[in-house]
């Protein structure tokens, strides 16, 4: 069935019939749903994984060039 097909056979259902299925949907979409992704808590996972004793945590072009050698590492060695 196509969404222009169901679009049309919901055009054809009762109002009643047509707010069981919108509750339906809701329903279903609600349990699919993913939770919000805590941004700052991963900032600061990742800041911890980076984090060396003793050591600043590594600036843009330092993550850079440690991105690159590992690209290099992976695909190239």
């Amino acid at each position: 069935m196509t969404l222009q097909e169901i679009q049309q056979a919901i055009d054809q259902l009762s109002a009643e019939e047509q707010l069981v299925l919108l509750d339906r949907l809701m329903r279903t979409l609600k349990t699919k749903q993913k939770p919000p992704i805590d941004r700052h808590a991963l900032v600061s996972q990742l800041q911890g994984c980076l984090h060396r004793p003793g050591q600043s945590i590594p600036s843009d072009t330092e993550l850079e060039s440690m991105r690159d050698e590992r690209l290099v590492e992976k695909y190239l060695v």
